[in-house]
């Protein structure tokens, strides 16, 4: 398919509601909207946000699950200029306390409630007296606007003064993502990226007008808002929303929407696997999708599930999602080994792990990715600039990699500390920061070991304040009271110290073979 001639997320969502306008844009639930009608839609919101003030490059937050509101919210925003900045649904009450202020946002949208999250509640608490916040959702709204009566006219149009609207060049989104520091990392994308980008993973899959994608990952994560969206969009194909990930649920969906493509997860392929009402033919209409892992993750995927065209991927929030998409037409041997060849407009480097040299194909080392990457952070985390990225504008990755003789990226492992739990990013440093508030906790350190549903389980080592009687069933629920679902520890031991190198540091490898050898005799004191 020829690529979109939009430059930017609006434009593309107004160039489909012009092409196809009675093609279906999304699914969620029993809704349903046109591209024109979520075109329709997102001019009035966009009217609305710019009536109440807000201009080019000033930021609207979202704390929404899947769903056409998300969809009508965040292209409403982008229409008038703004940037889209969606937050977690698994935030708690202390995360939002460090995303608000640090994000900068002028107008906030949330639902009520979600899961175990009173989002009213919590905002009622962190007082943002200061910031307009409209609720979305049928729970208790307490003194904050309901969405309902958000829009005052329904057929408005967002005509825009020059240079007020919004630029290829502009910011789309900030997307928080964890990071080596105990605070999530404001990453910057911009429209011109997000579009080209996931036009190019769209054409990996061999999507087409006719294809439905089923999407049960958050629009917040990169892998839904930067690549699903764009890639479905782009293609002028059906984006099949579902509010969270539920493995009965899931298979109706895909029954009912004849769902043609998927954006899976080994947790979300297991999890289907498990479901005892699956059968292979109830997914006979999947012919492709995306998934990560390793190639017997991969493999469970396209052959277990029967999704023949499944490709395999390589990406971070940082370089748009997606830099690399294996093709969906090569052997699935070939699929299962690699992550594909780097994205039009992407380009790979190695370094050496000990010299630091640029190395040649077939040899692994550091990874580092220039092309469609993020301009840099924004917050707190602009700090981390000078490291993350090169002179030559190469973002660092913390991954060790390779270009095999095919010119495919081939992922080999983390080099750096971060843990990958289902899919997700999760920061050492930010759950031993919460661990070290509790006051009968001396030290903490939090490692990650391989699990086959969740990619890492995560492990957390405490010293105890003596007699303090502290119990493991303690500790996690102080966890739970300050992070979100999939950042609390799996296992937990308590010890009387904690191993150091003969300089002082914590020794993290030998924390992480004893890690090793506590899961594989023991089971999770944090089933969830």
């Amino acid at each position: 398919m020829n690529p979109p001639f939009s430059r930017t997320l609006p434009d593309l969502l107004r160039e489909k509601a012009e092409g196809t306008p009675d093609a279906v844009a999304a699914v969620s639930g029993d809704r349903r909207a046109t591209y024109r009608e979520l075109a329709h839609r997102a001019q009035a919101v966009a009217a609305e946000i710019r009536r109440r003030g807000v201009r080019r490059g000033d930021r609207v937050g979202l704390i929404l699950g899947n769903g056409i509101e998300w969809l009508e919210i965040a292209f409403g925003a982008m229409t008038a200029g703004a940037v889209a900045v969606p937050f977690s649904t698994w935030s708690t009450r202390k995360e939002l306390e460090f995303l608000i202020p640090d994000s900068k946002v002028k107008l906030l949208f949330a639902v009520t409630s979600f899961g175990d999250r009173n989002f009213s509640a919590d905002l009622e608490a962190l007082d943002v007296a200061d910031l307009p916040v409209i609720v979305l959702g049928d729970g208790e709204g307490g003194r904050f606007e309901n969405y309902d009566g958000f829009v005052s006219d329904p057929d408005a149009v967002c005509a825009l003064p020059p240079g007020e609207g919004p630029s290829a060049c502009d910011d789309a989104y900030v997307l928080y993502t964890s990071g080596s520091t105990s605070a999530p990392k404001g990453v910057r994308l911009k429209h011109y990226g997000v579009v080209e980008n996931g036009y190019n993973i769209g054409e990996r899959q061999g999507l087409g007008m006719s294809d439905r994608v089923l999407l049960s990952a958050p629009l917040f994560w990169s892998y839904g808002g930067a690549n699903a969206l764009p890639a479905a969009f782009s293609h002028g194909a059906r984006l099949v929303l579902m509010e969270k990930f539920d493995p009965a649920r899931a298979l109706e969906v895909i029954e009912r929407e004849k769902c043609t493509s998927i954006y899976t997860l080994p947790a979300i392929t297991n999890a289907l696997l498990r479901e005892p009402g699956f059968n292979k033919q109830r997914m006979a209409s999947l012919r492709t999708g995306l998934t990560i892992g390793a190639p017997k993750d991969f493999l469970a995927a396209a052959e277990s599930l029967g999704i023949s065209e499944l490709c395999n991927i390589y990406g971070a929030t940082e370089t748009y999602g997606n830099c690399a998409v294996a093709w969906h037409h090569w052997p699935i041997e070939t699929r299962a080994k690699c992550q594909g060849q780097p994205l039009p407009g992407q380009e790979f480097r190695i370094r050496d792990e000990g010299t630091g040299e640029i190395v040649g194909r077939d040899k692994a080392g550091f990874v580092e990715v220039r092309g469609y990457v993020t301009p840099g952070y924004t917050g707190a985390s602009s700090a981390l600039n000078t490291d993350a990225f090169t002179d030559d504008g190469y973002y660092r990755t913390g991954d060790i990699g390779m270009i095999d003789e095919n010119g495919a990226f081939v992922f080999v492992g983390r080099s750096v500390e971060m843990i990958k739990r289902a899919g997700i990013n999760v920061s050492p440093a930010e759950i031993e920061d919460v661990l070290l508030e509790h006051g009968s906790i001396e030290a903490a350190a939090v490692v990650g070991v391989p699990d086959h549903d969740r990619g890492e389980a995560i492990v957390a080592f405490v010293v105890t304040v003596k007699a303090s009687g502290l119990a493991r069933e303690d500790i996690i629920a102080h966890c739970r009271a300050a992070l979100s679902k999939y950042k609390i520890p799996d296992f937990v031991e308590i010890r009387g110290a904690l191993p150091l190198t003969p300089t002082g540091k914590l020794a993290r490898k030998e924390l992480k073979q004893e890690a090793l050898e506590a899961v594989g005799a023991s089971s999770p004191d944090n089933a969830q």
